[in-house]
C-alpha cells in the first residue's frame, strides 16, 4: 500500500509540475495547480471527473444515511 501511495505521491508532484509550467492554468501559481494535480485523473480524462464526483456523492450521502440512522 505504500508503494501505490509512493506511486500517486510522485505523480502528484510530475502532474502539479507539468499543470503549473504548461497547463491552461499556468498563470495561477503552483498552490493552486497542486491542488488540481491531486485530482489529475480527473483533469486529464474528464469522463473519469464525472465518475469520480459520482463517487463522492455516493459516499456523501451514505455519511449522511448513517449519521441520521444513528441518532
Amino acid at each position: 500500500m505504500k508503494y501505490l501511495v509512493g506511486i500517486y505521491a510522485t505523480t502528484v508532484m510530475v502532474a502539479a509540475l507539468c499543470f503549473s509550467m504548461w497547463g491552461q492554468f499556468a498563470y495561477k501559481g503552483f498552490a493552486y495547480n497542486l491542488g488540481r494535480a491531486f485530482v489529475w485523473p480527473a483533469v486529464v480524462f474528464p469522463s473519469f471527473g464525472s465518475f469520480l464526483s459520482g463517487i463522492i456523492w455516493l459516499v456523501v450521502i451514505v455519511a449522511i444515511l448513517v449519521l441520521v440512522r444513528r441518532k
